[in-house]
Formats: C-alpha cells, structure tokens, sequence
C-alpha cells in the first residue's frame, strides 16, 4: 500500500454527520449521538475508500481567532452566539451537538486517531500546515471552499469535497479549481479574496464577482498584480480601477485573513494509523455499547484495522 496522509476537517464533518443522521439516535440517558455514529461511519468510508495510512482529525481549537477579527470586524460575527473576553467567542451550534463534541473526542482517542488543534488558530491553519510540510501524498477532507488553496498537483496534495454529500465525494485537483473557477488553486486565495464570502463575513471586493475576478487573474497573475495595475492604469477600465481603488482597505488586511496558515509549531505528530490491541477494541466496543453507537463502531473499528495493516 503507498503511503498516504488523510487531514479531516472534523468540525466540518462533525456537523455534517449530525445534520445527516437523525436526531432519534440517542444514548440510554437520552444523549443524542448522532453526530458521533455519523461521525464514525463518515471515517470508516474514507479510510476504505481512500486507503490512507496516517490520519489526521484537525481540530478548531479558535474557530474565531482575534487576529483575524482584529483584521476584519466582520469574520463569522453573524455565527457568535456570546463573545468571551478571555478566549474563544462562543459560536452557535445546536445544543444537542454541543453537547456530543466531548464524545467525539472519546471517540477518536479510543480510536488512537491524532486529534490535533493550535491555539489561537482553526483546524484550516492546522491543515494548512500539515499539507505544507508532509512527506506524502495529502487528501485533504472538507466542505470548505477555502481549502482548495492547499492543493498542489506536483505534491499530490488534493481535496476530498464532502459539500454535495457523502455519497457524492469530489476529489478535488488543480484541474478541477480551473474547470469550476478558471483560476489554479495556487491563485485560490486571491480570488477567495475578491469575491468574498458572506458566510465567513468576508465582503469581498464590490463589484467583482467569480468571473471578473477570474478574468483579472488571468490578466495579472495575483492580487497584487491586479492592484498594482489598478494603480498603474494598465490593461484596466476606469470602473474596475475605482472598485479597487475603494475595496483599498480591506485588501490591505484580507489576503492574511483568507490565506491559511502554513507554518505552525505543531511538534511531531503520531499520525499513522495504529493497529490496535485487544484491550483497545475492547475499550472502543464498551464506549460503542455505552452509547448506543451501533455497528458504527464495528465499521470504524474493521476499517483502520484493515489500513493500519495495509
């Protein structure tokens, strides 16, 4: 088997499982579990399909982090539900999620699946730095748009696009970010940039939508390239020069807000996948038993032991 990395963007899975599982499966206490069975079956396909030998579950220890705010005001407000002086804003997700989030964790160490967060950063910022300095071939599993700037044909860094459903994976290469955008993924970012994003709080520049953003791109080869024209003159019309021009600001502060981070200290990670031993299984079988989990568990449990033994 060759060598592979699998990077999960776990909260992006977590509240796709539990928007995909229905709410009725619930633990004998009453504690909704669906997020956690979903969660489990969700692993157990990815490792069958995709064959990865080491395993990342990449974790949002700040789904907000303040230097991005202090950048841009207006990053994920609309998702605070309570903004915490001292730490992490509060972000809003059901409470019968909310309160499954400590067993996934369980889960997953049970499972000896690293689970890996940075402070003041998001489980992206993780990803980001993970892809950046592996060694192996990298599929990166996300709902996120915004992590096709990671992908990178020459070092087979990929998107495995979970956003039309589990049953409708896209694997997701520097071919695929130009058919569906006209840009490569290295110009991602930037276009991510100008176009903006309301459902992370990002305006965007006004005006200048997928295709003039792709457009501009191919003219000018990267933002700067873009704005140094729209200064200049050059190749430019007069209304696109003032869109610029006024979105000044923000594309002073955006481009670090959109790119992800890529040179975190994260230390050595235990990132292949174990072969666990009989008191492990077991452990794992009593928490599935526990909480209702089902054959869920079983499946989690059959596909790492198949991936771990290659």
């Amino acid at each position: 088997m060759t060598s592979r990395l699998m990077l999960l963007d776990t909260a992006s899975l977590y509240f796709r499982a539990f928007y995909g599982v229905p709410d009725k499966v619930r633990a004998a206490d009453g504690t909704s579990v669906n997020a956690v069975r979903g969660l489990l079956d969700i692993i157990a396909k990815l490792v069958t399909l995709y064959e990865p030998t080491h395993l990342v579950a990449c974790w949002d220890d700040d789904w907000r982090p303040q230097w991005r705010v202090d950048l841009i005001p207006s990053y994920k407000a609309h998702r605070v539900v309570e903004v915490v002086a001292a730490g992490p804003d509060v972000e809003e997700v059901p409470d019968p999620l909310e309160t499954q989030i400590p067993l996934i964790r369980e889960a997953l160490a049970i499972l000896g699946i690293a689970t890996i967060g940075a402070p003041e950063h998001e489980a992206d910022d993780v990803i980001g730095t993970l892809a950046t300095r592996a060694t192996l071939p990298v599929d990166i599993v996300t709902g996120d748009r915004d992590l096709f700037q990671l992908v990178d044909d020459e070092r087979d860094v990929r998107v495995v696009y979970t956003a039309r459903g589990m049953s409708n994976l896209e694997i997701v290469t520097d071919e695929v970010v130009v058919a569906k955008y006209g840009v490569h993924a290295a110009q991602y970012a930037d276009f991510a940039t100008m176009r903006g994003d309301a459902s992370d709080g990002l305006p965007g520049v006004k005006g200048v939508g997928e295709k003039s953003a792709a457009s501009l791109l191919a003219a000018h080869g990267d933002l700067a390239g873009i704005r140094a024209a729209a200064v200049a003159g050059e190749g430019m019309s007069a209304g696109v020069r003032a869109k610029f021009a006024e979105a000044a600001d923000y594309l002073d502060v955006a481009p670090k807000v959109v790119a992800v981070a890529t040179d975190l200290a994260l230390g050595e990670i235990a990132d292949a996948i174990p072969a666990l031993d009989e008191a492990a299984v077991d452990r794992a079988r009593e928490f599935a038993e526990r909480w209702n989990l089902g054959s869920a568990m079983e499946r989690a449990l059959t596909a790492l032991a198949s991936a771990s033994h290659g």
